[in-house]
């Protein structure tokens, strides 16, 4: 069968998975893509996503999970049967089961998940002081997800018609290695700051005296938790960690100073591995 179309649905506040939807759009090489960007807005309400379309999902993990604000972003895409691929970016420490929560969201919505992956992304947390999984995901990676594109594309050509074209079970996809020790250190640390009452940050703040109100932070904002003219507050109730603020503020006037940064970096350092299943 053939399927010449691509609908590249993303939420990507500071890019990873952006970059790795689009390898994977430029390696499947279809005649048209259209993009959904649900960064900075819901998806508009449209008909069902036909069959002659192929769907690439992708978003970010926070804390192990698919990002909340990115299944709410798209709950008007539906299908009926048209074939997709789902992608989840991490920041090199665990996906845990967010590529699971995204295969149930999607085949609720109507989707027959044909292919599915795992990509490593530079960590919310990362800086240069504590970089976590730093310029990821980098030219291995989406070379690495433009041959997943490649190998999707051979498997939709040789199905012989939707209905030979089937479907993965996502729990059985290979996980990345993880040593041990370092995260047996990770996990004992952890218990011991929250044992000892450390103050955890909510949200990220603002330096009052390098901030010069280009508003690019408020730009930045996935959630709309930076006003304009106010930007060095963040509005709590609607923050969601994603420190796409911190990282594109030019001045360097938005810092998130957690504790989780520093063990982070101490204990994830080998870098984790792209895996696909399909």
């Amino acid at each position: 069968m053939d399927i010449d179309k691509v609908r590249l649905v993303f939420f990507s506040p500071t890019h990873t998975s952006r970059k790795v939807g689009e390898a994977i759009a430029r390696g499947y090489a279809p005649k048209e893509t259209e993009v959904c960007d649900l960064t900075h807005g819901a998806l508009q309400p449209a008909e069902s996503v036909k069959e002659d379309t192929l769907t690439v999902i992708a978003v970010p993990v926070y804390g192990g999970h698919v990002s909340p604000l990115a299944l709410v972003r798209m709950k008007d895409l539906h299908a009926d049967g048209a074939p997709a691929i789902i992608v989840v970016l991490y920041g090199n420490r665990a996906y845990e089961k967010a590529l699971e929560e995204l295969d149930a969201f999607a085949t609720h919505q109507g989707f027959k998940v044909i292919a599915g992956g795992t990509f490593v992304g530079e960590h919310s947390y990362s800086s240069e002081r504590y970089p976590v999984a730093a310029g990821r995901p980098d030219a291995a990676d989406l070379e690495y997800a433009e041959l997943f594109g490649k190998k999707v594309r051979t498997k939709v050509s040789a199905a012989e018609s939707l209905e030979k074209l089937y479907v993965v079970d996502v729990r059985r996809i290979q996980r990345p290695s993880q040593p041990f020790f370092p995260l047996f250190r990770f996990l004992r640390k952890v218990v011991k700051l929250r044992k000892s009452g450390t103050p955890m940050p909510r949200i990220p703040r603002g330096n009052a005296e390098r901030c010069t109100h280009c508003g690019r932070c408020v730009e930045a904002c996935p959630a709309q938790a930076i006003v304009k003219g106010d930007e060095c507050n963040t509005i709590a109730e609607r923050c969601i960690k994603c420190c796409a603020c911190v990282k594109q503020c030019p001045q360097g006037a938005r810092t998130f100073d957690t504790p989780f940064a520093p063990l982070l970096s101490d204990c994830f350092k080998r870098q984790k591995q792209d895996r696909i299943i399909l």
